[in-house]
């Protein structure tokens, strides 16, 4: 009898561990990782108990903050938002679960900046199932009008580099007799030239001015005092009128946009839906540099209680080709895995964009993004030097008051020097 209690509670004993290791506990701010979950990982991971929390975005970080400084087993898996993954990357020697591993056996599948991103020290600690490269998306029938084609090849000869870019916002000017301007604002270039930079805003600690924040210096100026620019700033109301034909000057007359900088999300939840009876009058570039915009990573706790369940989760998400093949034919989402992405590019075409094939549009540029300049201190820099350039351009202070304004405020706001 003794016997038979003690292997009965050695067979519950080894069935609660069996349960707590087949179990995640899993936080995120989207409900992409929600979806993920329910309609792929689980069904091929039958035996896994997923414990899912959302949590809002301006919160988020707040949350998880607490969670890993004082109940270091839970989350065991967490997404990172573009905008605050650099944060938590930086100190994943103290609360990731290090992923090195996973990226050395599958770094040829894996879209470089990506890896970057998530990266510190040498060591991997976050990776992502999207990728959000970005384009120059442009009407077919202004470009038709002003550079005689609205072919997407010839007309990237237009705009191959900033001093190009420059040349055909100028020509199209006089051929428009100034009612068809290049972007609607100067701000609309900001992250094609912030992921130019070859450096990062502190270096050695002192801010640092890449030649690239100052060339977007210079490109918002001359766009303003040349009346190139439609003179409305992402996300306000004129803005999302340009994409529809229905801007208008201080005289009442209207004025059209030539072209947007968006990323992949872009396209599907910005212009598309504000593009009114311009739908199938687009076309997309590169433009004149690669970049991106966005984007969601995933990392596990350094203490999660089945590290290598954690780490299965994260492959499966983030490397396996047959879910992101599904992944991306299900919702459009442009995937971070190379194989899956060159076996599906070829399948797509969108009739927004006259039939262009974006998804392999999108594919050529993602080889030559690289974001190896990330701090965890950007948020609070890029507002600043937004200020600062805006000074500039308004004429309020020459281009070296603005600058010498802006590395003071940061100097002694992050104690750094300048």
């Amino acid at each position: 009898m003794k016997k038979l209690i003690i292997l009965f509670f050695s067979i519950m004993f080894c069935a609660n561990i069996f349960a707590q290791n087949e179990s995640l506990s899993v936080w995120s701010f989207t409900d992409e990782l929600k979806t993920i979950i329910n309609n792929y990982y689980k069904p091929s991971h039958p035996n896994v108990r997923i414990d899912y929390s959302l949590t809002p975005t301006d919160k988020f970080p707040d949350k998880l903050d607490d969670a890993l400084l004082f109940s270091p087993n839970d989350p065991e898996i967490f997404a990172l938002e573009n905008a605050f993954v650099t944060k938590y990357v930086e100190h994943g020697e103290d609360f990731l679960l290090d992923l090195t591993d996973i990226y050395n056996e599958n770094k040829d599948k894996i879209v470089p900046y990506i890896a970057e991103i998530g990266s510190h020290n040498g060591k991997v600690y976050a990776l992502s199932w999207q990728t959000t490269p970005g384009a120059m998306f442009y009407r077919r029938s202004l470009a038709k009008k002003f550079l005689g084609t609205d072919d997407p090849v010839e007309v990237q000869k237009y705009f191959n580099n900033w001093e190009s870019f420059l040349k055909t916002a100028r020509e199209i000017k006089n051929k428009s007799f100034g009612r068809c301007k290049i972007v609607s604002s100067g701000v609309d270039l900001y992250n094609p030239l912030l992921c130019s930079r070859t450096q990062p805003w502190i270096v050695n600690g002192k801010i640092t001015i890449d030649p690239a924040m100052e060339k977007y210096m210079d490109l918002c100026k001359i766009l303003n005092d040349e009346d190139l620019d439609a003179k409305y700033t992402q996300w306000t109301e004129g803005w999302f009128a340009g994409m529809k034909d229905e801007l208008k000057n201080e005289d009442g007359k209207s004025i059209r946009v030539f072209c947007y900088f968006m990323p992949t999300w872009g396209l599907y939840y910005t212009i598309k839906p504000n593009a009114g009876d311009t739908d199938g009058d687009w076309a997309m570039i590169q433009g004149p540099a690669p970049y991106y915009w966005g984007g969601t990573w995933i990392a596990a706790n350094k203490n999660a209680r089945n590290p290598a369940l954690a780490k299965d989760f994260i492959k499966y998400v983030c490397i396996n080709a047959d879910f992101q093949k599904k992944w991306a034919k299900d919702t459009r989402d442009m995937v971070s895995n190379l194989d899956a992405i060159n076996k599906i590019k070829d399948t797509y075409s969108d009739s927004f964009l006259g039939g262009q094939n974006y998804y392999a549009e999108f594919a050529k540029s993602l080889r030559n993004i690289h974001d190896k300049n990330r701090q965890s201190t950007d948020q609070m820099i890029e507002g600043d030097f937004g200020e600062a350039v805006w000074s500039y351009v308004n004429g309020r202070l020459t281009k070296g008051q603005a600058l010498m304004e802006f590395k003071k405020f940061v100097a002694k706001k992050l104690n750094v020097s300048y």
